[in-house]
This record gives structure tokens, sequence and C-alpha cells, in this order.
């Protein structure tokens, strides 16, 4: 679809608002201090204290606010530009230098000329874009050579199935583009929000052939048969941040998380 980046940008821009005022993400704890990074990504990111990260795919910046509280210098980039302008506005009120920048994940090199030692992005982000290979040169681009993308993503097999989980509606695989129009968010299902969405799924295969085809040399690769969010249906918190599908239990993957090194 040509148009799928205007309907995921006013899809995105729709989110905002709603999205500041839920619990899912707990702005006013935010601006107090508690970091928006869960025990996966902390675990991978280790000590980055004025480390260059880029972070991809932002939403209004809470991560890459989080990320330079630990003492990175961060850049957060976002297609949308409500969450751009919030992002901004969040930084201001945490007291952070974060920069963030608008842009289409494919569109920033063209705008963006720096390199950096850390590629962010977790959970929610490569299944907006329909060519991987696009995306890792991209992350490829971004790297100084040993530089490292940390890539935090919800499994494919999650995307397989229907909103209610209770049968399979979408192949594994990646056979072309996904057009829905769900009521709510998974940060507020009562919201009153029905917009367009435009998506694509991508197996591990087309992940992982995508880093190692840019020259991305895979230094860790993990499943986690958890979520550290509840933004499914039937969700239940079998331990303290811990969230599983009560369907499945610990029978399937949720999260899986890599860690790769440009050589």
């Amino acid at each position: 679809m040509e148009n799928y980046l205007d309907i995921n940008r006013k899809l995105w821009n729709a989110k905002v608002d709603s999205h500041l005022k839920s619990d899912f993400y707990f702005v006013d704890e935010f601006v107090n201090g508690r970091t928006s990074l869960n025990s996966i990504e902390l675990e991978l990111l280790g000590d980055i204290k004025n480390k260059e990260i880029l972070h991809l795919q932002c939403h209004f910046g809470q991560d890459s606010i989080s990320l330079s509280r630990m003492g990175a210098k961060v850049t957060g980039v976002d297609l949308s530009d409500k969450a751009i302008e919030a992002a901004k506005d969040l930084a201001q009120k945490c007291g952070t230098d974060t920069q963030f920048i608008i842009s289409d994940v494919y569109e920033l090199p063209n705008i963006l000329d720096q390199k950096f030692d850390v590629v962010y992005t977790t959970y929610g982000t490569i299944g907006w874009l329909p060519d991987l290979e696009k995306w890792a040169k991209v992350v490829s681009n971004f790297l100084e050579p040993g530089g490292k993308l940390i890539f935090v993503e919800f499994h494919p097999i999650v995307w397989m199935f229907d909103n209610d989980f209770t049968f399979v509606k979408y192949s594994y695989f990646n056979e072309g583009v996904i057009v829905e129009t769900n009521e709510g968010t998974y940060a507020d299902r009562t919201a009153d929000l029905a917009d367009q969405e435009v998506n694509w799924n991508h197996p591990t295969s087309e992940v992982l052939t995508s880093l190692l085809n840019k020259n991305l040399q895979l230094q860790s690769f993990q499943e986690y048969n958890w979520s550290p969010y509840p933004c499914f249906q039937h969700i239940e918190e079998t331990e303290k941040g811990k969230f599983q599908i009560s369907k499945f239990g610990d029978k399937i993957p949720l999260v899986f998380s890599l860690v790769a090194e440009k050589k």
C-alpha cells in the first residue's frame, strides 16, 4: 500500500492523547523518576554511560528519556509528529537533553548524518515496516563499526492469532499487507479510537537473515514465554512484571530479543 505511512501516522497521532493519560504509560510516575525500561532490555544494554544511542520508533519517548537518565546521549525517532511533540515536552519535564526527530525509519538516512554506538528498538516496531532488508540497511548505516543493535520484539507467533486468541487467522510468514480496524488501543481498550492500521508479519528467519545480509553478526538471541506488558486479550500476571496469555500459559513464546554487532 503506497499510502501506508499516511494511514499509520494518522493512527499513531490519534493514540497519543489516550496513551499519555493511560495507566499503561504511568506518565506522572515517569516524570518523577520511574524508568520505562524492562529487565530484558536492561540486561542487554549494560552500562551505556556516554554512549550515543539511536532509538528507532520511539513513540513519545519514554525509553529514549530513560536511556538518557542512564547517562547515554540519545536521539529518538518516530513517524508521528504528535508523538514527537509530546516526547519533547516530556523530556523538558524530566530535565533530559534527549533529542527527537520526526521521520519514517526508511527516510531517516536522508535526514540524519551521524553514527551511533547503539541502535535500540523494542516492542511492536517491525510490524509497521513492509521491508526488513531496508530496515536492516538503515540499522547498519547508523552503527559505528563494533556498534550494536539492541532489539526486543513481540514474537511473530503471537501475530498469527485473532485478537481473542481463538484461532490462527494469519500466516506466520510474510505473505503481504494486513489491513485492520481495531477499536480502542492496547493501552486503553475503552478509548474512543477506531482507525485503520497497516502492518506486516515477519517470521524470525526474515528478521535474522535481513541483519546477517547487512554485515550484522548475531551475538545473542533469546525467546521468552512472557511479556512485560499486559497488552493482549486474556493476559494475566503470573509473576511480578511478567504476563502470559491465560489460554496458552507458558507454552508459547511472547517476546524475543537479540543483539547484533556491526562488523
